[in-house]
């Protein structure tokens, strides 16, 4: 009797669903590291492209109107699987698991005005009310710290002459008068370097007259994954390998928002590292059964760094430390009847544990934090929790199509700035046409309704407000699987 729940039955659902149950939103989380291309029966391969557009829009503590800052964003996913025979398997599997894209513009304090009168957090850090004042006062302590410093080195020169004469009473009258024009430099000098801060930022904000908070982050991975099959039906898989990774980031903090950070900016270059992945799977064809664990680990990362940080008259090159955040994913499947399948995704990432910590910004800001801390350019207080429950269909031997609705916990709020989104909820669609009897199209779409937010700087000071915005994603997907 020909099995009711064969899995060559109804997989034609089951793909459909995997196009629009891509890309979250908890930290820098994307493409959900999905890994079900090599839990495929026989060989399979396919290619997938991912865009995301999101209006996330909001108000500065000021009361003025932030716009749309979430930039569209896409990425691509391949995968190939082969059996090495009945036991072993091999896949290797490309995507792009982390990222962000962030821009701020118009009139609000993210964006860099050039308003030099108005910048008066740059300003009372010297007691100044004027622009002209505080630049008067840098240029006077500047310059009398460079006369001191040439009257203290003449008086030590005609002290040395007056000792070489023997007229030893001149001497020490001229070393003494070297001494207090040293004190006298090194006064005018610290008074220099007091009023450089908030003069560096003011010449910021003045230099990036226009200029908007920006963010881009892009990975990019590259896992090889070996599996062996066992149990009397080789119902049980285990399968790991190895996992390159590679990221890249620019940073820039415009606005009257970042206060003293106002300017700052940072060009982390890309480098590879590797980490690894391992998991369990469990099949039963007779119900269309599948479940898979798969745990991913950690990845430090050392990556080249430029920064620029006008307050602090900064500009240099170092390395950054970058630790990529482990996960779990479980997929699960099974059939309810010959020609539907119930499906259900779980994701567990500990954002909470992730920080990127610049060295520059972060010395500067121990003189704020007053302890050998200092603070992180962008962290997360929370882990995030993702689940997506399913359902997909066959209407004929060509034809599927699928349904799911989803929920992101999101990774605190108040969240940064840089990405103010608290979780989400959404409902999504996909369908698949088989082509032929080895290649197949599918496509599919999730909108996204998201929580409000709080966005915050390092500080942990409130400095905007989110609310009431949302966002879709769209997908397709091409792939080949041999027949069995």
């Amino acid at each position: 009797m020909r099995n009711p729940f064969s899995l060559k039955t109804i997989s034609v659902a089951i793909a459909a669903f995997s196009v629009a149950s891509v890309a979250s939103a908890a930290g820098l989380d994307r493409s959900g590291q999905d890994i079900t291309a090599f839990l495929q029966d026989g060989l399979y391969a396919e290619a997938v492209y991912t865009y995301i557009d999101a209006d996330v829009t909001g108000k500065d503590r000021s009361g003025n109107k932030i716009d749309d800052i979430a930039e569209s964003y896409d990425f691509f996913r391949y995968g190939v699987k082969a059996d090495v025979n009945d036991t072993f398997s091999f896949g290797i599997l490309y995507d792009e698991p982390f990222g962000a894209a962030a821009d701020y513009v118009g009139n609000n304090n993210f964006v860099a005005q050039g308003n030099v009168d108005n910048s008066t957090q740059y300003l009372t850090q010297g007691n100044y009310t004027s622009f002209d004042d505080l630049r008067s006062d840098f240029v006077d302590a500047r310059n009398n710290a460079l006369t001191e410093a040439r009257n203290a080195q003449n008086f030590a020169q005609q002290a040395g002459q007056a000792q070489q004469n023997g007229n030893l009473a001149e001497a020490g009258r001229l070393a003494a008068l070297a001494k207090a024009a040293e004190a006298d430099a090194l006064e005018f000098k610290a008074e220099a370097e007091k009023l450089g801060a908030p003069l560096n930022a003011v010449n910021s904000e003045l230099n990036t007259k226009g200029e908007g908070t920006n963010v881009e982050v892009r990975t990019e991975s590259i896992s090889a994954i070996l599996g062996a099959k066992f149990g009397a039906n080789k119902e049980f898989q285990i399968y790991g390998g190895p996992v390159a990774q590679q990221v890249q980031a620019d940073v820039k903090l415009r606005g009257l928002a970042y206060g003293l950070a106002n300017g700052y900016t940072a060009h982390i270059s890309s480098d590879k590292d590797i980490g690894w992945l391992a998991g369990l799977s469990y099949s039963k064809p007779d119900i269309a059964l599948k479940a898979a664990l798969t745990y991913r680990s950690e990845i430090d990362h050392t990556l080249p760094i430029y920064e620029q940080y006008p307050v602090a008259g900064i500009s240099k090159g170092g390395d950054i430390d970058i630790t990529t955040p482990k996960s779990v994913n479980f997929d699960f499947q099974t059939g309810i009847n010959p020609t539907t399948l119930a499906t259900a995704k779980v994701r567990w990432v500990p954002w909470g544990d992730f920080a990127i910590v610049p060295p520059v910004y972060n010395q500067v800001s121990k003189n704020l934090t007053q302890d050998d801390i200092g603070l992180p350019l962008v962290s997360y207080d929370d882990d995030q929790w993702l689940v997506e429950l399913g359902l997909a269909k066959r209407l004929s031997p060509a034809l599927a199509v699928s349904g799911n609705i989803g929920w992101d916990s999101g990774a605190g709020n108040p969240v940064t700035s840089l990405g103010p989104i608290e979780g989400y909820y959404s409902a999504g669609l996909g369908a698949k046409y088989n082509v032929t009897d080895n290649w197949a199209i599918s496509a599919g779409g999730k909108y996204l309704w998201f929580g409000d937010a709080k966005g915050q700087l390092p500080t942990k000071q409130a400095v905007a407000d989110f609310e009431d915005n949302n966002g879709y994603v769209l997908g397709v997907k091409l792939s080949y699987q041999a027949a069995q």
